[in-house]
């Protein structure tokens, strides 16, 4: 089967061609991009908070489920800790103390990922270094435009859904706002944020049909390591009896190597079917 025999492909290509090194360059990137990420989100939505849409501690909240909605509770719970100490203490001033730096931080996670999806592509990124950075910064503050847009639909759609079932109590369904909205969030965030790093982080613009495959195999891949991964953390504390008070840190980090690689192999996966159909082209005598 051909889905079948490019996967095989490109996870040798993974093992052979680099693949752990750039799932390396690109979790611990994402993984020191964490902080000012959130910094630059908190930021944004606290002047959304202006408007009077949301409350801050509301705010603070919607950014951190948006962002550790889908890691495991067991992983994701030492570092949120940290970063909402972290925000907690900083407050606002982030959006005119240090704005430059945390942008520029923020952006080196995705910098990061820009190269891996290109080399997994076997592309040559023909784009000026300063556009290069651009597209990097623009995506750092797209994500966070992206995680208080996801915070304020968080907090009115339930508040509108509770409304609407004030008015017609007699709807024929029930409805869990806040379980469904964080079912949606965690679901449609990743999809799009993989759509856009596929499609416009790599130096050449390939058609959304031709991305979905190595997307659905990205999804289902995450899925199933951060099931198997909460498994293996609650009950081997292998990482609690070797690293103590670094244990979620490691762990956090062990995790994101793990997504990171899930990235680049359905970049290296999407690379393969293009290459396969290019050849099948080739044999039928098609331009």
């Amino acid at each position: 089967m051909i889905f079948w025999q490019a996967f095989l492909d490109a996870l040798g290509r993974f093992l052979t061609k680099g693949g752990t090194v750039r799932a390396s360059h690109v979790a611990l990137s994402m993984m020191l991009a964490i902080f000012p990420f959130c910094m630059l989100a908190l930021s944004v939505a606290a002047l959304v908070s202006m408007t009077g849409l949301t409350s801050s501690q509301a705010d603070l909240g919607e950014v951190l489920t948006a962002v550790f909605g889908a890691w495991p509770d067991a992983i994701a719970g030492p570092i949120e800790s940290e970063v909402r100490a972290v925000l907690e203490s900083s407050g606002g001033s982030t959006i005119t103390v240090g704005a430059v730096l945390t942008v520029f931080f923020a952006s080196n996670g995705f910098d990061a990922m820009r190269i891996a999806v290109s080399e997994a592509y076997h592309d040559s990124d023909p784009r000026p270094v300063w556009k290069q950075r651009l597209i990097a910064v623009s995506f750092a503050i797209g994500g966070a435009l992206a995680v208080t847009a996801t915070g304020v639909f968080g907090v009115l759609i339930p508040v509108y859904l509770r409304y609407a079932a004030e008015v017609l109590p007699d709807l024929p369904f029930t409805f869990d706002s806040h379980r469904t909205v964080g079912v949606l969030v965690t679901t449609f965030v990743p999809l799009f944020g993989l759509v856009a790093c596929h499609k416009w982080l790599s130096g050449v613009v390939r058609p959304v049909r031709a991305l979905l495959p190595g997307i659905l195999l990205t999804l289902v891949l995450w899925m199933a390591i951060a099931r198997g991964f909460e498994f293996y953390v609650r009950n081997f504390p292998t990482y609690s009896v070797t690293y103590a008070g670094l244990a979620g840190v490691i762990a956090a980090l062990v995790f994101m190597y793990l997504m990171a690689a899930v990235f680049v192999l359905g970049a290296e996966y999407n690379a393969r079917l293009g290459e396969i159909a290019q050849q099948t082209r080739r044999h039928k005598g098609d331009p």
